[in-house]
């Protein structure tokens, strides 16, 4: 049987423990790892750093998330068998590696206003994120302007 003294030791042993794995799960969160509103303000797009280390982003919020009486869906994918998913859920941002400080890059980001997906780069400002999408080169593109949720 463990005696008082021993399992006041075993306590604070494993309350450390749980202090110091929270302590470093904290510190290895990404910058943009978060919440952000999409240019407009219509969705919020949580981004997570994958088991590969690679930034990704789905849409967790719709400003307007039904469209008449039912949940919006991708109608507009170019790929038809993906049209009847909910875009509640919707990973819009994919595989973006981290380059530099600030720098994501070799991402894509899919839209489900127009149905496409795009090569895409993203730059991180503090409360808010440049992203770049573009076919080809970054020179052809549109950037846009993400705010962090707060």
């Amino acid at each position: 049987m463990m005696s008082l003294f021993n399992k006041k030791h075993f306590l604070l042993v494993i309350f450390l423990l749980t202090v110091c794995c929270v302590t470093v799960a904290k510190a290895q969160t990404d910058q943009i790892e978060g919440q952000w509103y999409n240019d407009i303000k219509s969705a919020k797009v949580l981004i997570t750093k994958g088991s590969n280390g690679k930034f990704y982003g789905k849409v967790v919020w719709l400003k307007e998330p039904l469209e008449n009486g039912k949940p919006k869906v991708d109608r507009l994918n170019e790929d038809p068998k993906l049209r009847s998913r909910p875009r509640l859920g919707l990973q819009v941002l994919s595989d973006f590696v981290k380059d530099g400080i600030n720098k994501y890059t070799d991402g894509t980001i899919y839209d489900p206003l127009n149905g496409k997906t795009y090569s895409c780069n993203m730059t991180y400002k503090g409360k808010t994120l440049a992203i770049r999408g573009y076919i080809g080169i970054s020179l052809f593109g549109r950037t846009t302007t993400w705010s962090r949720v707060e």
